[in-house]
């Protein structure tokens, strides 16, 4: 049997070298001291300062480790590595001492890998082995957790209440300070650390003591001072449960005073005992000062009505004055029929010496439809409360026409039976003269959109006249002195055939017959001129220079094609001849970035301006080659389908997002850097094609390139052609 010690007094015990060496753990715990601890419910272990000679089930299930398992380890083997030294100790003190140690706090380390936080108990006992530490676990971990939890929800509320822009203080069950955050400072001018653990909370708001409305809420034997102190103006929250709040004024805030509106609220613990109050304030100064510049502006505006009022009945009869002497027609209808009309009303309908009263509206209108449609327009703006402004055509009761401006309000607007009056003027003499002012605001409108249309070709044609001017210019000043070479060259070769042939002549003749002398000095020419390899070579140089000539003949022409100086009417145009032309001018930009794949279908002759399409051509294979970053591909394809030419211009570019390709042809719109792109090449080319009657279809993929598509109908704009291929 164990033998547990409480004092240093214990028995002697066999040394090691008097023990068996065949003693198992059976012999050292009996069945009876093994079956008492697997009873205890707590978590239990033994062992003898090195491995772990029993473990009960509780210990077992804690750790996760069977019996045999942790039989297996050292007794300090299931702590995390931390605390391996710690519980080492321990038992080894354990073991050397009898008194009962205090306990110790560590962290097990799981057969799963998860962390348990425990307290172990160690008792020293002896058994027939020699000494034993008996260590009792008790597992910390979930109370551990609801330690850190009630930290953490402790240090959310403290951060909640101290950023918490309203001014917030908070009362314990004695009325002392527990919380003062920084509004409160900022309000009162008191810091938190001069007020905290403080009962006299008042001398922030007051200059006397007396009781704050949350202490009132904290102390029954205050609550009957809260007539005397507050009187109606506190009142429950309609918002809170259990809270009050005031509105009051405290003299003594910020030097001249703040208006605060307080709202206080008791705070119960779980058995529902008042354990302290929490007041928060808002200041409403600003909202006080509104209202009272609010109410003296009323009674302004009020003294300003009796004297308006007294005005009014002074003037009504200077008004009747007033309506029977004024410029424009008054008049006053109710039921479709003329209850009161001036003078002026009278001259304008031409009704002479016979009163307008009684008399029905509808007989000064053209016709009835007219009438009708004035009284449907005008019901629904009076209704309002809104005054109806309009013209239109009226009969006099001479049977004239006139034109009328009228302007109509109701007395009433929520009465539909009451009356209305009338302002109407004769503007017959406006309307001639605005109807004029029409003709010629429409006139001068076409000729600015002429003006536009002129204004926005001109830009996109500041490239095209520079590119005319110098191929003009080019051809010009090269094409006579390419003439002359050329015609030189011709000449030079005729020239240089007759020479040779003569010299084959020659050749045929033996010079072993002249003199010694001449035969060495011809000898002697022959060799340093190396003849033979003139003879082969100079066909071949004058070739090479006739080619260079005719190349430069063409580029020339590609200017003069490209920017159609000569034809800058609308004329049948070669869409093809007009793209190789346009290409074998841009061809220096994108021979260094670009493959250029052509695809052209046969097409008959388009009615165009073959310069302006050209600009277009121009633009979309530039753009197309600044698209494509190192080395890419452009594709020129053209098709006939029906009564329409498309082109097609295609790269393996960048390609464009949405939000770019929404805005691609906005004028001055440019994705390029400053001083790169004038954002207007796309925009006119957009011009171009919609003058021509066609369009401009794009498809984009990032990443992958554009595809534009360009539609132009063969015959030319027409208004009444056919929509192009898609737009159905």
């Amino acid at each position: 049997m164990l033998e547990f010690h409480s004092t240093s007094s214990s028995p002697p015990r066999p040394s090691p070298q008097q023990r068996p060496a065949s003693v198992e753990f059976e012999s050292v715990l009996d069945d009876l001291l093994t079956t008492t601890l697997e009873a205890v419910s707590a978590p239990v272990l033994v062992h003898g300062g090195q491995s772990i000679l029993f473990a009960n089930s509780a210990m077992q299930r804690l750790l996760g480790y069977g019996l045999a398992d942790l039989q297996a380890m050292p007794h300090y083997a299931w702590a995390t590595q931390d605390f391996i030294a710690p519980l080492k100790a321990y038992g080894e003190r354990c073991l050397s001492e009898s008194e009962q140690l205090p306990a110790l706090e560590c962290e097990a380390m799981t057969a799963n890998g998860s962390i348990r936080y425990l307290e172990v108990t160690a008792r020293h006992c002896s058994s027939a082995a020699g000494k034993l530490a008996l260590l009792t676990c008790m597992d910390l971990s979930d109370m551990r957790h609801v330690q850190m939890t009630l930290l953490d929800v402790g240090r959310v509320m403290q951060q909640i209440l101290e950023n918490n822009p309203v001014p917030t203080l908070v009362l314990d069950a004695n009325s002392r300070v527990s919380h003062w955050n920084s509004g409160c400072a900022q309000l009162t001018g008191i810091e938190a650390f001069d007020i905290i653990g403080s009962a006299d909370a008042w001398r922030a708001f007051y200059p006397e003591p007396r009781p704050l409305l949350a202490q009132m809420l904290i102390q029954p034997e205050l609550r009957p001072q809260l007539e005397q102190l507050y009187g109606a103006a506190l009142r429950p929250s309609s918002l809170v449960p259990n809270a009050v709040e005031i509105e009051q004024f405290y003299p003594h805030l910020l030097g001249s005073g703040r208006w605060i509106f307080c709202t206080a609220v008791p705070l119960f613990d779980v058995q529902g005992k008042t354990v302290g109050a929490i007041a928060t304030m808002q200041d409403v100064t600003e909202r006080r000062l509104a209202e009272d510049a609010l109410k003296r502006h009323q009674q302004e505006l009020e003294r300003l009505v009796a004297m308006r009022t007294a005005d009014a009945l002074k003037s009504h009869l200077e008004l009747d004055a007033f309506m029977e002497n004024a410029s424009v027609g008054i008049l006053c209808t109710s039921g479709h029929r003329i209850l009161r009309a001036n003078k002026k009303f009278s001259e304008i309908f031409e009704l002479a010496d016979a009163s307008a009263e009684g008399e029905y509206s509808r007989r000064f209108f053209a016709d009835p439809q007219a009438y009708t449609d004035l009284v449907r327009k005008a019901i629904p703006v009076l209704a309002r409360g809104e005054s109806l402004a309009h013209e239109m055509t009226m009969i006099t009761a001479a049977g004239n026409q006139i034109w009328v401006q009228m302007i109509a309000y109701s007395s009433d607007a929520h009465n539909p039976s009451a009356s209305v009056w009338w302002l109407l003027q004769d503007r017959s003499d406006v309307m001639r003269a605005q109807r004029e002012l029409v003709r010629n605001y429409g006139e001068m409108k076409e000729t600015n959109a002429r003006l536009a249309e002129a204004q926005s070709q001109l830009l996109q044609s500041e490239k095209l006249a520079s590119i005319g001017q110098l191929a003009a210019g080019v051809a010009h000043e090269i094409n006579n002195p390419v003439g002359f070479v050329s015609s030189n060259l011709g000449t030079m070769r005729r020239y240089m055939e007759s020479m040779l042939q003569l010299i084959g002549l020659f050749e045929c003749v033996g010079i072993e017959h002249l003199p010694a002398a001449v035969h060495a000095q011809i000898t002697q020419l022959r060799k340093a001129a190396d003849f033979d390899f003139i003879h082969e070579d100079l066909p071949l140089l004058l070739q090479e220079s006739e080619e260079g000539l005719n190349r430069v003949k063409k580029i020339v022409q590609d200017l003069k094609d490209f920017s159609r100086v000569d034809q800058s009417d609308w004329q049948d145009a070669d869409i093809n001849k007009g793209l190789d032309s346009t290409l074998n001018v841009v061809m220096n930009e994108i021979k260094y970035k670009a493959e250029i794949k052509k695809d052209y279908g046969t097409l008959p002759a388009v009615r165009c301006l073959a310069a302006q399409l050209n600009q277009v051509f121009m633009n979309l294979i530039v753009n197309a080659s600044h698209a494509i970053e190192t080395r890419g591909e452009i594709q020129l394809s053209t098709r006939c389908v029906d009564d329409w030419v498309c082109i097609k211009v295609i790269d393996n570019g960048s390609g464009m997002p949405p939000e770019v390709l929404r805005r691609i042809f906005d004028p001055f719109f440019t994705t390029k850097s400053v001083g790169q792109g004038t954002g207007l090449g796309l925009s006119l080319s957009f011009s171009i094609i919609q003058k021509h009657g066609g369009r401009i279809e794009v498809e984009s993929t990032p990443g992958k390139g554009t595809c534009f598509q360009v539609w132009i109908p063969v015959s030319g704009p027409d208004l009444n052609a056919a929509e192009s291929p898609g737009l159905a």
